[in-house]
């Protein structure tokens, strides 16, 4: 009962983007759990989430939007106020990764990685924000950040990665101070290697040289970032705001 007091969610209006596998799944489908009704945002559909949600009783609503086009997340966030009625959580979470060499990326190839993780965050943290604001709701926005944020790893070479989480970190304290007097909470997740899709599609080389850097030498469960997500998206953290949660098994504690 106390935990339900703590983390419920029930009545509450949650957005997850990129939730058609891996992370964003798993996180949709947690929100769900702990009461939620949840709106999806992907390129392509993300049918197989809603009916998971569907499944455990919950309400999900599937819209198709690319985060980096303004349009059609402005679009979207309207859709989802008709639909649900209210906005409370964006779990901010669409994002690509690549390892290339920067000598050997396109501008491109930089700009693609750039335009996804960090400015599709924006448009969706800022058109949620101001549908927040219209309807004077203190809401709380989770953005996708990384380890990669605060350590550029090794041995493969992403600078448009790490620097886009980087990015995030900063515009997520930038945001947290700009939107505190409207009431909108605003922190950032940084997992570490995680077992997602993304990591299954990683070659097995560099997955054997990322093990002995991690302290627990395993990578973490999609399942062991909800904790965490819980947290910041529950009217509990109310006294939490910029914060960056790491949730790494001690990669960036040396």
């Amino acid at each position: 009962m106390y935990l339900e007091e703590l983390f419920s969610l029930k009545g509450k209006v949650a957005l997850v983007t990129g939730a058609g596998r891996g992370i964003g799944q798993v996180v949709a489908l947690g929100l769900a759990k702990a009461g939620a009704a949840v709106a999806i945002f992907s390129r392509t559909g993300a049918a197989q989430t809603a009916k998971q949600i569907e499944a455990i009783g919950g309400k999900a609503y599937d819209l198709i939007v690319d985060v980096t086009q303004e349009d059609q997340v402005d679009r979207g966030i309207a859709e989802v106020l008709r639909l649900a009625g209210s906005l409370d959580i964006v779990f901010n979470n669409a994002g690509v990764c690549l390892h290339k060499d920067t000598l050997d990326a396109t501008i491109a190839e930089w700009k693609e990685v750039i335009d996804i993780n960090l400015t599709g965050e924006y448009i969706v943290a800022r058109a949620a924000a101001r549908a927040m604001i219209a309807q004077g709701i203190k809401g709380s926005i989770i953005n996708m950040a990384s380890m990669s944020g605060t350590v550029a790893n090794i041995p493969q070479w992403q600078a448009s990665y790490n620097a886009s989480k980087a990015g995030v970190i900063h515009l997520t304290r930038s945001l947290a101070l700009e939107w505190a007097p409207h009431g909108i909470r605003v922190n950032s997740l940084s997992p570490g290697y995680i077992n997602t899709p993304m990591s299954v599609d990683t070659p097995q080389d560099l997955k054997d040289a990322w093990l002995p850097l991690i302290p627990q030498h395993r990578f973490g469960e999609p399942e062991e970032l909800m904790p965490a997500v819980l947290y910041l998206a529950s009217p509990w953290a109310g006294y939490t705001t910029g914060a960056d949660v790491i949730v790494d098994g001690g990669y960036t504690a040396f």
